[in-house]
């Protein structure tokens, strides 16, 4: 796994408790596309647990040439 390095600056109130956090616009764009391929690997790992019915590559690929004789 790659390390992301974010450097957020947080808002806080008068209490100093941390209420918000501000990242830079490039900051933001690592994460959300960490976020895109994590969802994109858990579809993944959801179409293998849940498929049916898979052909070998070697099946279709012969049946692909006889089609284009």
């Amino acid at each position: 796994m790659i390390f992301v390095d974010i450097k957020p600056k947080y808002v806080v109130d008068e209490k100093g408790r941390k209420t918000a956090v501000v990242l830079s616009i490039k900051d933001y764009r690592v994460l959300m596309q960490r976020l895109e391929d994590l969802e994109d690997a858990l579809d993944l790992d959801h179409a293998v647990e849940t498929a049916t019915g898979f052909r070998e590559y070697s099946e279709i690929r012969a049946e692909l040439q006889v089609d284009s004789c």
